[in-house]
């Protein structure tokens, strides 16, 4: 059963609502919130006028996750209507979203991506996780605050999930980047 055209735009208005409110997403016509780079000891505050269109493209991303949230899951899935597997529900997001082919299994996602430290990590932005003893043998999209969504297996739905706590957290390898 499809939700109705409704229920996806109001799921989205919502989810930019909130996100903005959470100072995720940029309202209007302001700026990004500038980036501050912890880079050295004395951490400059960057320019964020050069990162706007990279963060355009990520609040695309994190946007048409969130409105995959409840889609089923199906091993090898590659589109909603037949359900998703995590490496599936990545590949479509970001070719639905901005055009961008990732194709493969999480590993094979992983070796695409440039590697990005978790105190780093930015909306859109891939994390991977070791969920079978094996390395990234999952991955999500991360939304911001330590969140991420992701299909997580044939018991459950595409949902968002906590960095920091709960059964992933302890099995978080790495996230990376696909926008430069």
């Amino acid at each position: 059963m499809s939700a109705s055209p409704y229920s996806f735009a109001a799921l989205l208005a919502s989810s930019t609502l909130v996100l903005g409110a959470c100072g995720v997403l940029p309202y209007g016509k302001q700026g990004p919130a500038p980036v501050v780079s912890a880079v050295g000891a004395g951490a400059a505050v960057a320019d964020a006028g050069t990162t706007t269109g990279i963060n355009d493209k990520a609040n695309d991303v994190v946007l048409f996750a969130l409105g995959l949230v409840e889609t089923g899951y199906r091993f090898g899935g590659k589109n909603p209507e037949a359900g998703l597997d995590c490496s599936g529900m990545v590949s479509y997001v970001y070719r639905k979203s901005v055009d961008m082919r990732l194709a493969g299994s999480a590993a094979d996602l992983a070796r695409q991506g440039k590697p990005v430290p978790a105190s780093q990590l930015r909306p859109g932005d891939l994390v991977f996780f070791n969920t079978r003893n094996k390395p990234y043998s999952h991955v999500g999209i991360y939304i911001g605050d330590e969140r991420f969504v992701h299909a997580p297996n044939s018991r459950g739905k595409v949902r968002t999930e906590s960095l920091k706590s709960g059964w992933f957290a302890a099995r978080f390898e790495e996230g990376r980047t696909y926008f430069e």
